[in-house]
């Protein structure tokens, strides 16, 4: 398993993935007909953007020249974030390809990136339904912030995220 920067080739995959992994993961979250629009060239499009502009951060797995996994990161976007700490902004993997180790090695590349650009704390936002992610980020050292679950609506549907943290750095 190789895991690189992403590449202006990778973004259609990438794309794919990000729209393959919402609809199998969140198939019990969000509404049926919202997944069913989701665009891979909507989605395309803004990770080119992401690549071009290098944020945020984003690395991809590859095992023999294909991409089955990706995770994008940079500082945290939270309000009340010190500057030491960074986000993982989103991680997928290709539904095939769950249970394979691959998240957690994107995790731990991402990890190591972000210890040498100084960051300390990581934090995430995730469903509080979405179980398997919650599993695999308590595996990985997250736990559950005291902050109030965020809110909002997406696809017709309220919706809130919690967050996670994990210290990197100790």
């Amino acid at each position: 398993m190789n895991i690189d920067r992403a590449t202006l080739d990778d973004v259609r995959v990438v794309a794919q993935i990000h729209v393959d992994a919402w609809r199998a993961a969140y198939a019990n979250i969000l509404p049926a007909d919202y997944l069913a629009s989701l665009s891979v060239e909507q989605r395309e499009e803004m990770w080119k953007k992401t690549v071009e502009s290098g944020r945020p951060e984003l690395l991809v797995a590859k095992e023999s020249g294909t991409v089955l996994g990706w995770v994008s990161f940079s500082a945290c976007r939270d309000k009340d974030a010190p500057a030491s700490q960074a986000e993982i902004w989103a991680i997928y993997v290709a539904p095939s390809s769950w249970s394979r180790g691959i998240g957690r090695q994107l995790w731990q590349r991402a990890r190591d990136l972000m210890l040498l650009q100084g960051y300390g704390i990581c934090s995430l936002w995730v469903f509080p339904e979405n179980e398997q992610a919650i599993r695999f980020y308590r595996s990985v050292g997250f736990v559950a912030d005291d902050l109030p679950q965020q809110q909002f609506k997406l696809g017709g549907r309220q919706l809130q995220e919690v967050r996670y943290v994990c210290r990197i750095d100790g």
